[in-house]
């Protein structure tokens, strides 16, 4: 009816061929972004080269968990710290070590030169000529008395002032010994035990006094602490015992676990915030004190499972989440991710997947470029 109506009127034909032209243009822009928003599919096979470069896990289900993230620090185990201070009084003449090196017990760290060395060794001095003259008196008087000349009490009497002289002499090499004194009126200060150097405040030419700051503080840093920051909104997340995982700034894919082993119930005046303590054992040295750190702590959803897939297994395209499903080397299909839940690990999907499917890890956004292309 319209197109026998059109025959007669050229207007009508004009605008429905308008029309129709409209209509097919726009179809074909809705398919075009379609297109440009949904991940293609073509045939693409793995050969041997790409497939040593991918990793194809297998996936499982697990307890749907999230976790809290609490942010941290690295500290010394202060329950393994050495502090030296000095004895005495003095000048340093040379210092032998520097923040940060790893010292042996024993070994020499500073030489100071010290007038109470110097008083020591003139004390010695004079207690050992001392017992040489009162050796001597002992001597002529023990002759004396066997020649009747002299009684036996003054005999015993120089003995005794003897004795205590060489007591006396004895105390000072002790003091010495102690003091590490080396001849000069001057002290050396050795490592006393092994250790990294954690803390140092001496230099040359610096004057020290038995009541100055410490001189050095040293650390095997075999075990080190990491005090964990709590918000109060977060206090009811955190018990002592909770289980952990701790990775730092500098490695953030490598996870420490731990548990909290004191909550301290006193809140950080300048942080704000209530401290926790994680004590890590730090074998490897990659635990360095001073380091930021996340603290990872689950937060089980109850009983409810779903398959966990890692995150490096995600790959991110159009502000979508999406993975790649391995059946075999030619039959490999791009999955969106219907999230139901994540953590640091792993995020935990709605789908579900078949006997024998597994998905591509490492270098899965290599393929998925390749199955996505035109």
């Amino acid at each position: 009816m319209i197109f026998k109506y059109c025959k007669l009127n050229a207007r009508c034909l004009a605008a429905l061929t308008a029309s129709l032209f409209l209509v097919t243009s726009c179809g074909g822009n809705a398919a075009q972004v379609d297109a440009e928003q949904t991940p293609t599919k073509r045939n693409f096979c793995l050969d041997a080269q790409m497939k040593n470069s991918v990793e194809i896990m297998e996936v499982s289900k697990q307890v749907i968990s999230e976790q809290l993230s609490l942010s941290g620090k690295i500290e010394y185990n202060e329950n393994d710290m050495t502090v030296f201070r000095s004895l005495l009084d003095g000048l340093v003449e040379n210092v032998k070590f520097e923040l940060g090196d790893h010292v042996h017990k024993g070994q020499v760290l500073a030489t100071i030169t010290s007038s109470q060395i110097q008083e020591l060794y003139q004390q010695k001095r004079a207690q050992e000529s001392q017992i040489s003259m009162l050796e001597k008196q002992l001597k002529s008087k023990k002759e004396m008395a066997a020649d009747g000349l002299l009684a036996m009490t003054e005999v015993l009497a120089s003995e005794h002032e003897l004795e205590s002289a060489c007591i006396e002499l004895d105390r000072v090499k002790q003091s010495l010994a102690l003091y590490k004194a080396t001849g000069g009126g001057a002290f050396h200060i050795l490592a006393p035990r092994d250790g990294y150097i954690i803390q140092k405040s001496i230099s040359a030419g610096q004057s020290i006094t038995a009541e100055s700051e410490p001189l050095f503080s040293l650390s095997n840093l075999e075990e080190v602490w990491v005090m964990v920051n709590i918000y109060a909104s977060n206090l009811r997340y955190v018990h002592v015992g909770d289980h952990v995982r701790v990775r730092t700034i500098a490695y953030p894919d490598q996870f420490y676990d731990g548990k909290i082993d004191k909550i301290y119930n006193v809140f950080d005046d300048n942080e704000h915030v209530l401290k926790a303590r994680v004590v890590l054992s730090n074998k490897n040295l990659m635990l360095m004190p001073g380091l930021g750190a996340d603290i990872l702590i689950d937060m089980s959803n109850g009983a409810d499972t779903a398959f966990a897939i890692p995150n490096r297994a995600k790959v991110f395209n159009n502000n979508k989440e999406y993975m790649v499903v391995y059946k075999s080397d030619c039959q490999l299909e791009i999955h969106e991710i219907a999230s139901i839940g994540h953590n640091a690990q792993y995020t935990f999907i709605a789908d579900t997947l078949a006997a024998g499917e597994r998905i591509l890890g490492t270098n899965a956004l290599l393929i998925f470029e390749e199955l996505n292309q035109d």
